[in-house]
């Protein structure tokens, strides 16, 4: 299990991101200060850092230029409101792995994260593959494999089904599946997560996602 550590001081999008996390299986610990995260980073054993630019103590600059000044190699991903060239340019240039700029889905961060873990080598998936009940869904070519036939999903749909398959056997709710999915600023009254279960099931198999009344859904 991966442990990642968020430096960011929107509480409302750090604990959006720990939950999201938390639900991918991996450990999260977080800090809004610059000054405490690049401590953390340069003496905690994470295997990777989500850092915000805009902090209260010191800016997200400083905290990478005294992560890398240290000669940590933590992979990096910068969450930031700013958008210029210049800001990521100077965020890229100063050592950070990535940059996503907010509003974000937490679906590209997740993937993002994955990504950096698996080639910097810090332990990441331990496999390419999930599998459960005859179900197989491809980490890398973003492919799903049912009962022996090849099955394309689009990114919402695989993302939705990877949820599904980490957290096979356990009800989650449609608010779970939405901020996982969807991000933190989707319009929670939306039936987006009932449509693309509906997909899912047509592509995968009606009877592999149960509907539990009043609570969500289940991977069976």
């Amino acid at each position: 299990m991966s442990t990642i550590l968020i430096v960011e001081d929107e509480e409302r999008i750090s604990a959006f991101v720990a939950k999201g996390l938390k639900s991918a299986g991996f450990t999260t610990h977080i800090t809004k200060f610059g000054v405490e995260g690049a401590q953390l980073a340069v003496h905690g054993n994470f295997d990777l850092v989500i850092l915000d630019i805009g902090l209260p103590d010191i800016d997200g600059f400083e905290v990478l230029e005294r992560i890398r000044g240290q000669g940590v190699n933590v992979p990096v991903i910068m969450l930031t409101a700013r958008t210029s060239v210049v800001d990521r340019v100077a965020g890229l240039e100063g050592g950070a792995d990535d940059y996503l700029a907010k509003p974000f889905s937490f679906e590209e961060l997740l993937a993002r994260i994955r990504l950096r873990l698996r080639s910097g080598g810090q332990g990441g998936e331990s496999s390419t593959e999930l599998t459960h009940n005859g179900l197989t869904l491809d980490l890398r070519s973003r492919r799903a494999h049912v009962d022996g036939r090849t099955v394309d999903l689009s990114a919402r749909e695989f993302t939705l089904a990877e949820t599904f398959m980490r957290n096979a056997g356990q009800v989650l709710s449609r608010e779970q599946l939405l901020s996982n999915v969807w991000g933190y600023d989707f319009d929670p009254g939306s039936n987006v997560v009932d449509v693309y279960v509906r997909y899912l099931r047509t592509k995968l198999g009606k009877e592999r996602f149960e509907t539990v009344r009043g609570m969500g859904y289940r991977l069976v």
